[in-house]
């Protein structure tokens, strides 16, 4: 665990170097602060942050020098006590560029803007889109053009959205700050335009420099496109938070609260509970006790469907229901021994009647996974296990209430997508350094894709002897065991970030925090079930 620990903040360091020093340099150079000393100076002091996507990217675009972070900075904090969603583009990588993981991470913070119905802020410093790439950013339903989208459709439903353009804005790029509620500008960093300056000569034949076509003296005092210039970073950013000092306040969803207690039990134990083989057993309930508050936890259903723990607790003060996934070996009271990490057609039915009972009292969820997918083999099939399945699946992805998911270990097959995975809208789903996502284990899947190579390569007369078939299976244990890091689904978005386990209970109680700003409309219905 230590050198898990290790390796992240490792690898967050790095990432927080964006396009590097040099980059950096050259930047502050030009009187402009950095992505995240802009958002550092806009946040209240000393509140938290909560940062999402920072491995977006990660060893993505080598080829054309990557896009550390996806090229933009996105966090969620407090501006003058207001939580709120912070994207702000790094001009560093790329000159700000957009990757298609650019266009996804920011998406992605609209989404969770949207969710919660939370106040967003873009701090825009971008060259717009990268063009070698534009095939994979401009078109199609969730690129670059899905953010304009939004923000009509945030605007439209009452979502606050505040601009500063603090660099270039360029071309499509240009409509996010406009369609925003404010859009401020900084004098001689800050343009906005449609086509620069080289286009407009090219396109027209017209000679005028960029400031004059699209600086703040520009679009504040003649096309009234900004609201507002400033003479530098600062006093841009102090503009936004009188904004904020102002804003009204939103009903609430009103999910339960009571004053905090920390766990009873030390939460740094959980470092020692989970086991580095992943294939090893261990008590989930050990884990769930280090993260609720006071350490109480009241199970439902203690005594049947063990494989999958539910209960209630709380966590910074917040009532949650947990569904986590049971590592020990359990015994049912029909004699059954059923292994830990799979969900069995009893611990399906139980977890789904939980999930209900969270929707009818207006709890949260949590979910932890640790899952190697659904039991096999005749007798579960005979029992019904798709059926039972699919409840649980059921009464999970129609949920009202918001749910915040977790994998601790493993996370593999259907039982991700039983277990809330991202495909079902948790409102945010993180990895611990622990983690691991894929179709199935890294043994079985190099077995069965060493099975089909083999078969290919004896369709093709070629007899493969086994030194190497040995080979042939040490090339694709290493590639797989790679897609099972949590860093690749992490620069893939497929989870929100990599964490420290004891940084679970701030993720789950700023997140309930996020989603009690947007009350419940909709009726908790979970359709037609197989019963």
């Amino acid at each position: 665990m230590e050198n898990l620990l290790k390796e992240l903040s490792e690898r967050l360091s790095q990432v927080k170097l964006g396009g590097g020093a040099t980059k950096m340099a050259a930047h502050k150079a030009k009187g402009k602060m950095t992505a995240r000393e802009r958002i550092d100076y806009l946040v209240d002091d000393a509140s938290e942050q909560l940062e999402v996507g920072a491995f977006a990217g990660d060893n993505l675009y080598t080829e054309d020098g990557g896009c550390p972070g996806g090229g933009v900075v996105t966090v969620m904090s407090y501006v003058k006590g207001r939580l709120c969603i912070i994207v702000s583009n790094d001009a560093t990588v790329k000159a700000g560029a957009w990757f298609p993981i650019t266009s996804k991470k920011i998406l992605r913070a609209q989404e969770i803007a949207m969710e919660n119905r939370l106040p967003i802020i873009y701090l825009v410093d971008s060259a717009g889109v990268y063009l070698p790439m534009q095939d994979e950013v401009f078109p199609d339903k969730e690129h670059f053009g899905r953010i304009f989208r939004n923000n009509a459709r945030m605007s439209s439903t009452g979502v606050i959205q505040v601009s500063a353009i603090m660099g270039s804005c360029v071309a499509g790029g240009a409509y996010l700050p406009i369609m925003s509620d404010y859009a401020f500008i900084v004098e001689g960093t800050g343009s906005v335009f449609l086509a620069g300056s080289y286009l407009v000569k090219s396109a027209i034949g017209e000679t005028v420099d960029n400031e004059t076509l699209g600086g703040a003296s520009t679009h504040s005092e003649i096309s009234g496109v900004t609201d507002n210039k400033y003479p530098d970073d600062a006093s841009c950013l102090d503009a936004i938070k009188k904004v904020f000092d102002k804003i009204g306040h939103n009903d609430k969803a009103g999910f339960d609260r009571v004053e905090p207690i920390l766990p009873k039990k030390k939460p740094t134990e959980i470092y020692s509970i989970l086991p580095l083989d992943r294939t090893k057993p261990y008590d989930m309930l050990d884990i769930i006790e280090r993260l609720v508050d006071n350490s109480e936890f009241e199970q439902y259903k203690e005594l049947y469907g063990k494989t999958i723990i539910c209960g209630l607790g709380r966590i910074n003060g917040w009532a949650v229901g947990i569904v986590a996934n049971q590592r020990k070996m359990v015994k049912s009271k029909q004699g059954e021994m059923q292994m830990g990490g799979v969900i069995y057609s009893d611990s399906a039915d139980k977890a789904a009647r939980f999930i209900m009972n969270c929707n009818q009292q207006k709890i949260p969820l949590v979910f932890l996974q640790d899952v190697s997918g659904f039991m096999v083999g005749s007798r579960s099939e005979h029992g019904g296990i798709i059926k039972d399945g699919a409840k649980m699946v059921s009464a999970m992805a129609n949920s009202v209430v918001p749910k915040f998911t977790f994998i601790i270990g493993n996370s593999y097959g259907a039982g991700n997508y039983a277990m809330c995975g991202k495909a079902y809208d948790p409102r945010l789903i993180y990895s611990w350094v622990t983690g691991q996502m894929a179709v199935m284990s890294g043994a079985s899947a190099a077995k069965t894709l060493l099975q089909i190579q083999e078969a290919a390569l004896k369709s093709k007369g070629i007899e493969v002897d086994p030194q190497k078939e040995q080979e042939l299976l040490g090339d694709i244990t290493r590639k797989y065991n790679n897609e099972l890091s949590p860093y690749y689904a992490a620069a893939r978005l497929w989870t929100d970030g990599v964490i420290d386990p004891l940084e679970t209970r701030k993720i789950i109680s700023m997140g309930i925090e996020a989603a009690n700003h947007a009350p419940i409309t909709e009726r908790y219905n979970v359709g037609v079930i197989q019963t």
